[in-house]
């Protein structure tokens, strides 16, 4: 059976998030299939796939098919508190003992910045290409992830603020956006290890050639500009680009494997009954270059 892609809500997003069926991602693909899911990843942004029991290690092989996968160094889990390898990020609000977090607890307080929008990894200075996250076990509600188009709120800006917002380049920083939140427990390592890299605010797609925002709550300034002016400026470009008409939300099921381009897209959690297990886990493509080496 051939792959094939349509689109999850034809009617509201015809070409945002699309649905991916005849594929079995616990095999290793043919090329044919894995240039398939490139094209549909320039195409869409997000792609869905249903019913993919995938343990972790079929999930890095899977993923290292379609590029090079990142470390998971954005988490503040000691090596030897983590449940997985380093190419897997847990996002899970589980022990390495599969026991619930406390609420209190500082790695769950830290992973809380993932219900703010944001693009994975825009805090490196290398920052990620695709993520890829599998759902293991989810709550019996809540804790759905949405995802913004980057490339149509860009292109609904009027011309005046395209042109002002194509050369500008902002700082990117965990030590920012879990700050939005109060989280300030971090050790001089960690504030070492997250100090801001630079980032371009739009960047274009190598291959389609389309222009969009690259915004993220990691962003707390913009070089040149004053600090409130700064952020004042990116909370309007946020609330602009997170408008309903440009987000889909994502309602999982047990062992959907959702990937998107982070060059393309924002994404947020969503928060859920913290007494209920969610165990995510996610794979990164790296996008093996910094967006200020990729011309806008």
């Amino acid at each position: 059976m051939s792959s094939h892609i349509e689109p999850v809500d034809p009617a509201q997003q015809r070409l945002f998030a699309g649905l991916v069926t005849g594929v079995d991602l616990t095999r290793r693909l043919s090329d044919h299939e894995v240039a398939g899911i490139h094209a549909g990843m320039d195409r869409f942004g997000v792609l869905v796939f249903r019913g993919q029991r995938l343990d972790d290690e079929q999930q890095i092989s899977f993923s290292r098919q379609l590029g090079p996968l990142e470390q998971a160094t954005g988490d503040i889990a000691a090596p030897q508190d983590r449940r997985v390898s380093m190419e897997v990020n847990d996002i899970s609000n589980l022990d390495k003992h599969g026991e619930l977090l406390p609420r209190d607890d500082r790695r769950r307080l830290f992973g809380l910045g993932n219900q703010l929008w944001h693009s994975d990894s825009s805090f490196k200075q290398v920052p990620a290409k695709y993520s890829l996250l599998s759902a293991r076990k989810i709550p019996a509600s809540g804790g759905n992830t949405e995802f913004a188009d980057m490339r149509a709120a860009y292109d609904a800006l009027d011309a005046a603020t395209q042109r002002e917002v194509h050369d500008l380049i902002c700082s990117h920083s965990q030590i920012f956006s879990r700050a939005i939140l109060g989280f300030d427990d971090f050790s001089d390592a960690e504030r070492e290890k997250w100090a801001p890299v630079r980032q371009r605010l739009v960047r274009r797609h190598p291959i389609t050639g389309r222009l969009s925002l690259y915004l993220a709550s990691h962003a707390g300034g913009i070089e040149g500009w004053p600090v409130p002016e700064a952020r004042a400026f990116l909370r309007d470009l946020t609330e602009h680009a997170t408008q309903r008409q440009f987000v889909y939300a994502h309602v999982w099921q047990p062992w959907d494997l959702v990937i998107w381009d982070n060059r393309v897209t924002m994404h947020r959690a969503r928060r859920y009954d913290p007494m209920q297990v969610r165990d995510m886990r996610r794979t990164t493509l790296s996008n093996e270059v910094s967006s200020l080496d990729q011309a806008p």
